[in-house]
Parts: C-alpha cells; structure tokens; sequence
C-alpha cells in the first residue's frame, strides 16, 4: 500500500514539475519532500510528508491551472481601452481596434498594465496624433541637408540651385521644405529629393535622415527588421507603414513589450523605450562594475562599442581589467557582452560574478535595474532633456490611466 501511494504521488509530482512553472519555494519544499518518502519498513512514520507533497502537488497544479486564464474577448478588450484612453482622444473606437489588433497579433498579453504603458508612450510621444507636426520642421530639414553638403564638400550655391528644382509636385523643393509641418511631410520630400535629383542621391544615398515615425514615435529601422508577422497588407513600405496609426502602433508596442524582461516595475521599460532593450537592466550592470573595477563609466546601456576599427568600449575595457579575479578569457568577455541585448545576458558567468562582488563590495544586493544617464539629442529637442525624464513622465501618465481602469482586465 505504501509503495502504491508512494508512486502516485511521485508521478504527480514529475508531471507537475515538468508541465507546470511552480514558484521556487514550492518546488524545493516538493524536491525535499520528495527525497524523505521513500518506500521503506515503517512507511507509517513518513505518512505525514506524503499526503504534504500530494496536497502540495495537487495545490500547485491547481494554482497554475487558475493563472491560464482565457484570453478575453476582442470586445472586450476594445471596451477598456475605450474606457483607459484620455478623455480629449477623437476616434476612440480606431484609436482601440488598432491597438487590441497589435496586442493579439504579437500575442501580448492584454492586461490593464500593459495597455496602460501603451497609452501612456503614446500620449507623451504625440499625444494621439498619428503625425504629430514638429515646431521648426522646415528648418530642421535645411540644417540637415547644409550639414551633410558641407561634409561632403558641395557648394552651398550647388545645394540651393539643386532645391530649386521643381519636384514631383510641381513646387520647388525648397518650397515643400519651407511648408513641412511633419515627419512624414519630411520623409517624402528627402525620398522625392533622393529619386529624382543626381544631386540627392550624392547628399544622401538611400538615407532618409527622419529615424521615427507614428503616435508612438517608434524606430523605423527598428519597424524594418520586426517587419515579419505584420498583420495588414503593407502600402508602399514598412517606412510608410510606420507613418500610419496602425504601422506606427503595432511597431511601437512591439519595441515596448515585445521582448521577456526581469523587471519589477514598467518605469524600465519606458526607459528602455527611449535609450533601447534592455538598457536598464544594462545600466545596473555598469553600475555595478564600475563599483568592482574603479572605473568610471557611462551608464547608458552599451555593453560594447559597435563603431568602426579596433578601439574597445569603455565598458568592456573595464571588465576586461577584472581578469586576475574573472579569471575570463578576453574572447568570452567580449561574446557574453554581445547578449547584452538579449534577457540571457543575466544568465551568463560574466553577469553573476560582476554582480556577485558588487554585492559583496557593497554589502547588500544591488538593484538589477537603473535609469540609464542618457541626454537626449535630436534636432527636435529644444531642452535639456534625458532618459530619465521621459520614463518618469511617462510612469506618471501610466498611473493616471490606471486609476481609470474598470477592473475588467485586472
């Protein structure tokens, strides 16, 4: 009788452990239960641990079983997003079809946080404007267009008469230039520009100088290699996509939630919005090796420099001056740094062991997570601005959306 029960409860256990993700606490009690019972003379003295692990089994089966919830309806996910959106939004209903597409598309999960993020990026970035105008755009653009005829040593007289060249739309160049309001009025000037002007293509190449496009204010580089799985028929180009609410949408809760992180608090993410994946989580990591090393170092998330020539990053060359206690070969270092942009970084040797003597040096765990010092520069910008400032902005935002939430999707 013993050794039967004994077997059931083991096999409940293995099927637990390999199909269900069980809290560590449990699991170990379980592990260490498991050890204890065993099939022996005497089996009514381990009664009591049995019937703990097929209770605990049976638990955490249960509770695992209760957390896969179903998805909830597209209906009902459209009505909270309805309701989480700011009251001065216009089309409410597009604004939420858009966004509830992206989420079930990327296959995210539709959670009152994580469509409170979304809403809060996007009002800070553009405040719902699917192409938000940009003060001074036409300036912007001159500067651009001076700045890299200089580089390329054209004559300013060979730059004015090329803008003075009527485009496609029967104005002149510098008059569309003069008149743009926009980033996407910006980008189809320089492709127009680019197109049909030999002097374009010298200036610029198939380089568009306008980087980010759409409510969210997302990458379109980025927008380009996410490209896979867009759910619409794509109009022209992805660079085009990006400039429509449902393009600049999907790709902006792509770069926002698209990627597993660690974190225990959203503010990371805006950060990392803004300075890029896993710049946070990074930053910490610099903290905490300039901690170890002496070094000074910037804390802005770039493990590795990926500039041209031989020179190393500074970050690098740090962890490098580690070696009589990493004991690391410089070829290691350098390849465990390159998941940096990837959540397997905090499983590599390198990782845990910087942080291990931070943690020792300090004499308390240091935080895995900081705002990366990052200045923000653009020719958009007009004020001292940073990493920082943007991801608590836009926690702020995030938290007055909470506070509109029904309940529904909690």
């Amino acid at each position: 009788m013993g050794l039967v029960l004994f077997e059931v409860a083991q096999s409940a256990f293995v099927g637990v452990m390999n199909q269900q993700r069980l809290p560590r606490s449990i699991a170990r009690h379980l592990m260490h239960t498991q050890r204890e019972v065993m099939p022996v003379k005497g089996f009514h003295r381990h009664l009591p641990a049995l019937v703990s692990l097929i209770l605990l089994t049976v638990l955490a089966g249960c509770s695992t079983q209760r957390n896969q919830a179903p998805a909830p309806e597209p209906a009902v996910v459209r009505s909270e997003i309805v309701r989480l959106l700011p009251a001065s939004v216009a089309d409410r209903q597009g604004w939420a079809q858009d966004i509830q597409t992206a989420f079930e598309a990327q296959k995210i999960d539709p959670s009152v946080e994580n469509l409170c993020s979304v809403v809060a990026v996007t009002e800070q970035e553009s405040n719902f404007q699917v192409d938000p105008a940009v003060p001074g755009m036409g300036k912007i653009a001159q500067d651009e267009i001076d700045r890299r005829a200089s580089k390329a040593h054209i004559p300013n007289l060979l730059v004015r008469s090329a803008l003075d060249i009527r485009s496609s739309t029967g104005k002149t160049y510098s008059e569309r230039l003069s008149a743009a309001r926009t980033e996407k009025d910006l980008s189809a000037i320089f492709d127009d520009f680019i197109g049909m002007v030999p002097l374009g293509w010298t200036l610029f190449g198939n380089f568009n100088p306008v980087h980010t496009a759409g409510p969210m204010q997302v990458s379109i580089e980025f927008a380009e290699r996410q490209a896979r799985g867009y759910p619409y028929p794509v109009e022209g180009s992805i660079r085009h996509e990006v400039f429509s609410r449902r393009g600049g949408l999907y790709f902006g809760i792509a770069h926002l939630l698209g990627y597993p992180v660690s974190y225990d608090k959203p503010l990371y993410r805006f950060a990392d919005f803004n300075a890029g994946w896993y710049a946070s989580r990074n930053a910490a990591f610099q903290s905490a090796l300039a901690r170890v090393s002496g070094k000074r170092l910037a804390l802005d998330g770039d493990l590795i420099s990926y500039g041209f020539g031989p020179a190393l990053g500074q970050t690098e060359l740090a962890v490098r001056s580690l070696y009589p206690r990493l004991d690391m070969r410089n070829t290691t270092i350098r390849s465990q740094l390159e998941k940096g942009e990837t959540l397997a970084f905090e499983e590599t040797e390198l990782y845990q062991r910087v942080f291990d003597m931070a943690d020792q040096a300090a004499g308390k765990p240091l935080p895995r997570a900081i705002l990366p010092g990052i200045v923000l520069e653009s020719p958009k910008i007009t004020r001292k601005l940073t990493t920082a400032w943007f991801a608590q902005r836009v926690e702020e935002r995030r938290v007055r959306c909470m506070a509109r939430a029904s309940g529904s999707l909690r």
